[in-house]
């Protein structure tokens, strides 16, 4: 744990943000560009700001147990206002950007929230199409820059922070002082893939514990630097940018719009980078189509410098110490080519590279281990605080989500759930005791996944257990293996397994835009209809006939797909707001193609 937890014997984030405050207070805690510049706060500035605004709670009568919602992109009034809240007993509940006005009422009213904190005036618009919906709304507060409303229910951000001027120091204090570990200190809304969100109820020793113990692993210190551009209202950001971050006393660098990534990261150069598998096949598409243009003598150095990098890391993956000469060898790869690469995204400085939130296929994480990146896998879910196991630098097994973290134990169930036990496990879901009696059994979690340990105790996930196909033979089929392999095909985006009560396998696939577009022109094809071009099917067939199905038992094999002409996102309804897909709504929208599919019969 941080030294900062000896100044408690009940620490919580917000003894960590006061502690670093009077260690640090004059060095850079927070920057931001939503301005157009680059703005900081030290640390001093930092942990005031939570204060005023936590008088400023205070100050409407905010009590312990109160939500605030929390609704905007990544920047600093964001964790100001969720430590606020925290700091003063009450509950931070953040709201995707993405939520539709409807999606929106469902939280507020769900969890009584009286105030909430918006980035636009067009959320607020969407939140003024529900409000008399929800009888516990009394306030909104609009962060900097937003602007102001003539409706008096509404406030800017100053206005709101003046009214708490009146609330003592004194008072404040005992508030912090009044903190319990089990107390609640934070909702985080499931992405509700199969129906509406939950609310995982997330105690301060949940928070302050995982924290420290995740980022313990990775010797995380104050010289760290982050960028924070995943959603806030997903554990897993919440852990990196706003948690660890107070815990270990680095620096966060706020992006403030996500798909603006690959223009800060060159910017930030973070020493610590977590990303969802959608970023890292991003990473891989783009920098393969750099790799693509070498030619010559640069295309065979680049070749052998992939070589060099892929036996150095794996030698360190298993724990071995890499001979004399093929670490020089690696020195001199690193110089010529494998710095270059990761300085062109941003990363030459980063040594915490962390993927998690849903499977990354092996076959990415070893080429990144080509280009001199050893990413770690992590697996995790909100019930468990984010992670409950992960590999590390060292300890790297790829095809496994690591060992569990220290002071987590795992378990395989009987019927082969993933079991998890530990300081991390939530307190239940808020208003829901039938879901919380059914995940949680003598401080077990029943986590939904199935998997299995090897001898050392590494994890492997097979799968959901409401994703297992049943076909209409009685096999059951987890799809994730599949889908794994199928996105391992160059062109292809994000695949979907279907076969319910079905005599085989049906893939539906997205294509990779970067890679499809790279295909197009090298084909001479319009890249426009590329899903109904017989040189892409017959391209996916082969690689599908070669490197997909002879790795599956027979019942596994894909018989047949289809390639679809758009990608899933958000805001067409098949991806949630944490970028996983809704298969109850692929399959409903998709349901003609796959009938055509099982109609047109077996073709592979």
């Amino acid at each position: 744990m941080s030294e900062s937890t000896t100044m408690s014997e009940k620490p919580t984030i917000i003894h960590h943000l006061e502690y670093n405050a009077r260690r640090q207070g004059a060095r850079p805690a927070i920057h931001d560009k939503v301005t157009g510049t680059w703005r900081t706060r030290n640390w001093r500035e930092y942990n005031l700001a939570t204060r005023r605004f936590a008088k400023a709670l205070m100050a409407t009568g905010f009590g312990e147990g109160d939500p605030l919602a929390i609704l905007g992109a990544n920047r600093p009034e964001w964790t100001i206002s969720a430590l606020g809240a925290i700091r003063v007993g009450g509950i931070s509940a953040g709201i995707y950007t993405t939520c539709s006005a409807e999606e929106i009422g469902f939280i507020l009213d769900h969890s009584e929230a009286g105030i909430i904190v918006l980035e636009t005036l067009e959320q607020l618009d969407r939140v003024f199409e529900i409000w008399d919906s929800v009888p516990t709304l009394q306030g909104a507060v609009l962060m900097e820059g937003a602007g102001s409303h003539d409706d008096e229910r509404v406030v800017t951000w100053d206005e709101f922070i003046a009214s708490g001027e009146g609330v003592s120091d004194e008072d404040l204090d005992a508030r912090l002082d009044s903190l319990r570990p089990d107390q609640v200190a934070d909702f985080i809304y499931t992405s509700g893939t199969t129906g509406p969100p939950k609310a995982v109820m997330l105690t301060h020793e949940n928070l302050e514990w995982t924290a420290s113990t995740i980022g313990g692993t990775v010797d995380l210190d104050t010289e760290e630097v982050a960028l924070s551009y995943l959603p806030l209202s997903h554990i897993a950001e919440q852990t990196a940018s706003m948690l660890m971050h107070l815990v270990f006393g680095y620096q966060v660098y706020f992006c403030h719009n996500g798909l603006e990534l690959a223009e800060y990261l060159p910017e930030v150069r973070p020493t610590t980078f977590f990303g969802v598998p959608r970023v890292w096949e991003r990473f891989e598409s783009g920098i393969k189509g750099k790799l693509a243009e070498a030619t010559g003598a640069k295309a065979k150095i680049a070749e052998q410098a992939m070589n060099v990098s892929a036996q150095f890391i794996a030698l360190q993956n298993a724990g071995k110490t890499p001979p004399k000469l093929l670490e020089i060898q690696y020195q001199a790869a690193d110089k010529v080519v494998l710095s270059k690469i990761k300085a062109a995204i941003g990363l030459d400085r980063c040594r915490v590279l962390v993927s998690g939130a849903a499977p990354i296929p092996a076959a990415s994480l070893e080429f990144f281990s080509s280009i001199g990146m050893a990413v770690t896998e992590l697996y995790g879910q909100s019930e468990g605080s984010g992670p409950t196991s992960t590999n590390l630098v060292g300890a790297n097994k790829y095809g496994t989500v690591g060992r569990a973290i220290p002071g987590v134990e795992v378990k395989i169930a009987d019927d082969g759930e993933i079991m998890v036990s530990g300081k991390n496990i939530f307190a239940g879901y808020y208003k829901n005791e039938a879901e919380t009696e059914a995940v949680l059994t003598d401080g077990w979690l029943h986590s939904g996944d199935l998997g299995s340990l090897d001898s050392d105790g590494y994890l492997s996930i097979i799968g959901r257990k409401k994703d297992i196909i049943i076909t209409s033979g009685g096999k059951n089929i987890a799809p994730q293996n599949i889908e794994e392999l199928l996105a391992g095909i160059d062109i292809v985006g994000t695949p979907i397994v279907v076969g319910e009560q079905q005599r085989f396998l049906v893939a539906l696939l997205t294509l990779d835009p970067e890679a499809a577009a790279r295909f197009a022109e090298e084909h001479g094809i319009d890249a426009s209809s590329m899903h109904d071009d017989p040189v892409v099917r017959s391209h996916i067939e082969e690689a599908i006939t070669r490197d997909v199905n002879p790795q599956m038992a027979r019942v596994e094999h894909i018989r047949n797909f289809v390639v679809l002409p758009n990608e899933f996102t958000t805001a067409t309804g098949e991806l949630t707001p944490t970028l996983k897909v809704k298969r109850n709504v692929v399959n409903d929208k998709y349901a003609d193609e796959i009938a055509a599919a099982y109609e047109a019969g077996q073709v592979l």
